[in-house]
């Protein structure tokens, strides 16, 4: 089956066009509608990774770029050319399962080799790919071992090597770290970032983590319902999220409602009416104006802790503490403020003795932060 080509994309500077696209995709299973209009591209050498949580509809479109899902609507244009109806071995992509899908009977230097054989390569060409893979993925010494006697970490290296053999231009990964236990975790997401860095292949990630989202990504695909809630690098989506959904999924947080009093044009000074007094804060941006309702999003790590209570000091809230649990280099406290629950990140909590039998302390709202509209 010939790939067809699109007008306008092919006409397009190659350093300029983006090597996936995806343009309104549809997907129904009978009357439930599980993409509704998604739209992306993905630049050459990118990796971009869709999060959101179980059923938001991640995993069925890494599925419908891997053509493994058949599309509802719309198109899948892969450097260039339109692949909606290609099967999964005739486009150029290759994906790693959650559960690595590796053949049991084969040794690794076979797993590897597998999509070589069944694209005919010569035996000779087979054999140096295979060895130039193995290196590549650090199991040179491995090759002749069957698959069954590997960690998990090893697997996954295998699974790895095998999608990367014939040197696909979209690499998926469907959570493949999700079966490692957490410090191997860590360190397979190290080696998968420094392998794709290096080979320069546009990947596309999924997985339900955000934690891991945000260290392996260059760009994060928030995604909800089946729609794209916010695209940006990891800290412009833990910065400055789009909405509370995002605010909220993204990291630990704390809402406040207030409401724009003023605002210094020149200085960018805002003051927020709360119902626990004013708080001063630096707008770091232009989309709310004075008399706006806003919520206030408030990060764990960005609030002081202190032992004083009872001053009148700008942007300090007296509250009362419910818990201090001290590991160390972090300290996780909530202090309740009125009616409303804090959650407050300490690092490097020098005067954990003192806090464990304090009740009542103060809160230090920082001025940066940032401000979600609200609705009228």
């Amino acid at each position: 089956m010939k790939k067809k080509e699109v007008a306008g994309y092919m006409d397009s500077k190659e350093n300029e066009k983006p090597m996936l696209i995806l343009r309104d995709i549809h997907k129904f299973y009978g009357t439930n509608e599980v993409l509704k209009g998604v739209s992306l591209e993905v630049k050459k050498g990118e990796l971009v990774t869709f999060v959101g949580p179980s059923g938001c509809g991640k995993t069925t479109l890494l599925r419908l770029i891997g053509g493994f899902t058949d599309i509802s609507s719309g198109d899948i244009i892969l450097d260039g050319q339109r692949i909606n109806d290609l099967p999964p071995n005739l486009r150029d992509t290759r994906i790693c399962f959650q559960n690595y899908a590796l053949f049991p009977h084969m040794t690794v230097a076979e797993n590897v080799g597998y999509g070589l054989k069944i694209n005919k390569w010569p035996k000779d060409k087979t054999a140096a790919r295979v060895r130039e893979l193995l290196e590549m993925v650090e199991l040179e010494a491995f090759g002749d071992r069957m698959i069954d006697k590997l960690s998990g970490g090893q697997q996954q290296r295998v699974a790895f090597a095998r999608a990367l053999s014939l040197e696909p231009k979209v690499l998926l990964l469907d959570e493949p770290l999700s079966n490692l236990d957490a410090n191997l975790r860590l360190v397979m997401r190290e080696e998968i970032r420094k392998l794709q860095e290096r080979l320069h292949i546009t990947t596309v990630f999924v997985t339900h983590d955000q934690f891991e989202a945000m260290a392996i990504s260059d760009r994060l695909v928030v995604m909800k319902d089946g729609r794209i809630e916010q695209v940006g690098s990891p800290i412009e989506i833990y910065e400055k999220p789009a909405n509370e959904f995002i605010a909220g999924f993204v990291g630990y947080v704390n809402f406040m409602d207030g409401r724009i009093a003023s605002i210094d044009e020149k200085t960018r000074d805002a003051v927020i009416a709360t119902e626990y007094g004013k708080i001063a804060i630096t707008l770091g941006q232009d989309d709310v104006k004075t008399g706006d309702e806003v919520l206030m999003v408030i990060r764990p790590e960005s609030v002081n802790i202190l032992l004083d209570c009872g001053g009148n000091r700008q942007n300090v809230l007296c509250g009362s503490l419910k818990s201090y649990m001290y590991a160390g280099s972090i300290a996780k406290c909530t202090v309740t403020i009125g009616d409303r629950t804090m959650i407050i990140d300490q690092y490097n909590p020098r005067d954990a003795q003192h806090f464990k039998h304090a009740e009542q302390v103060e809160v230090e709202i920082p001025r940066s932060v940032h401000l979600l509209k609200k609705k009228k």
